[in-house]
């Protein structure tokens, strides 16, 4: 018996089969490539999930490891591996549903109905860099102002023209 649980041997046995197929045909086309695409993605979800993985952070953490350590192991940023993996079972959870509950609240997509410019669309306008356009409006060449959506995001506008809206 290894140490993964079974959604995670079920989905790597999955993907193998699949492999197996492949292999033995000596053809890349032995298994339909959009269930070679589900069941990778299926084992990449279960292994992230995996109960395993944060039992053997929490013994190499108990055996000395410093977190540098294990997020070069993970091939993450030492952050990253803290934010995933610090403390017990229910700050660990905290954790997840409050990045849950930002991304739900987050629109995806930004406004299109803005007054003025973007920093970009003023550079492109200009033929110069967005620093440019920066360093232009903090010597009051340009005029700028950073507009605030009622859900709390904020854009830098830049209006080429001086017809900046009143705040």
């Amino acid at each position: 018996m290894g140490f993964l649980n079974g959604e995670t041997r079920a989905a790597l046995d999955a993907l193998a089969a699949l492999d197996g197929g492949t292999a033995q045909s000596g053809r890349t086309d032995a298994s339909p490539p959009l269930e070679r695409v589900r069941a990778v993605r299926r084992a990449l979800r279960a292994l992230e999930a995996e109960p395993a993985l944060l039992a053997a952070v929490r013994e190499a953490r108990d055996d000395g490891v410093d977190w540098s350590q294990l997020a070069e192991a993970a091939g993450l940023s030492e952050g990253a591996a803290k934010q995933r993996w610090a403390g017990d079972d229910a700050e660990i959870a905290d954790r997840r549903e409050a990045s849950r509950r930002r991304k739900r609240a987050r629109p995806s997509s930004r406004p299109t109905e803005l007054p003025g410019l973007s920093v970009a669309e003023a550079a492109a306008k200009l033929g110069v860099t967005p620093q440019a356009i920066y360093l232009r409006v903090s010597r009051g060449q340009l005029e700028a102002r950073t507009v605030e959506l009622p859900d709390g995001r904020k854009y830098k506008r830049v209006f080429p023209d001086g017809d900046a809206p009143e705040v």
